[in-house]
């Protein structure tokens, strides 16, 4: 399954398209997908002169068996040194994710308070009406997968390129943490840009009034993608999903006036 589909994305920034300043965005994928699922969004950003960096989380991008040896941990710790490296080399960076991407950058967020000039979350996930989660701590040592929910897109012809089967020790990894993100959300106070598909038969309504309720951002814009399902970046909004991440990030990352005396 590991080919060019799955890769990472890099991409520098062209400060003579973002005002002379390097703005840097970092997108996350989500549970069992891959850089396939942002990497459209992504270079759309680029064009626009933004630095990209979709990283390809541990586990991800080459069998689900793979994915069964890593954790969160794993995860955020790739996205940790991505956010590390697009800093070090730009002026301003907003993070967005899809799914438990979402979850991801939230969690940077609370993390680097102050640092990130906006958070964008697509279908976010952080709890779950679903009552199977609560046998997954015995039964991820009898099965070590189930099916998956992938390739969730209205739009006909679209391929996720997600695992057809779910790490149950990897997927208990995740909501394990869960608690722990929602604790971290008051700590988020950057803007948030939530973006939310009416239709979503992976994510369920749960985590939307959590982590609307939760966070301390005082700038949060909600947007609905009423003809996309859960894998909205790949679906009938992605116009959409471009054109309001990228009048978000250019309103977040302006510099302030200079005031005058």
């Amino acid at each position: 399954m590991s080919n060019e589909v799955h890769a990472a994305l890099s991409i520098a920034a062209r400060p003579e398209l973002t005002g002379g300043r390097r703005i840097g965005v970092l997108l996350s994928h989500g549970f069992t997908g891959s850089p396939a699922s942002m990497k459209p969004w992504g270079r759309a950003l680029a064009e626009r002169g933004y630095a990209v960096e979709v990283p390809c989380l541990p586990g991800h991008g080459t069998t689900w068996q793979d994915m069964n040896r890593t954790t969160w941990a794993d995860w955020h710790g790739e996205i940790e040194r991505s956010y590390q490296a697009l800093r070090a080399d730009t002026d301003a960076i907003v993070v967005a994710g899809l799914s438990m991407g979402g979850a991801q950058v939230l969690q940077l967020a609370a993390n680097h308070a102050g640092e990130i000039a906006g958070v964008i979350v697509v279908n976010p996930a952080v709890a779950s009406k679903r009552l199977d989660i609560k046998l997954l701590p015995v039964l991820k040592h009898v099965v070590k997968s189930m099916p998956a929910i992938g390739n969730d897109i209205a739009k006909e012809g679209v391929e996720e390129h997600a695992y057809p089967r779910t790490p149950l020790k990897a997927a208990h990894s995740m909501f394990r943490q869960w608690p722990r993100v929602v604790a971290d959300l008051p700590r988020v106070t950057a803007p948030l840009l939530y973006l939310r598909s009416t239709v979503d038969n992976v994510v369920d309504e749960r985590s939307e009034p959590i982590i609307l309720q939760g966070v301390s951002s005082a700038d949060v814009s909600v947007v609905r993608l009423e003809r996309s399902y859960h894998v909205a970046t790949l679906d009938h909004d992605f116009d959409l999903i471009v054109e309001q991440s990228a009048a978000f990030i250019e309103r977040v990352t302006q510099q302030p006036a200079a005031s005058s005396r």
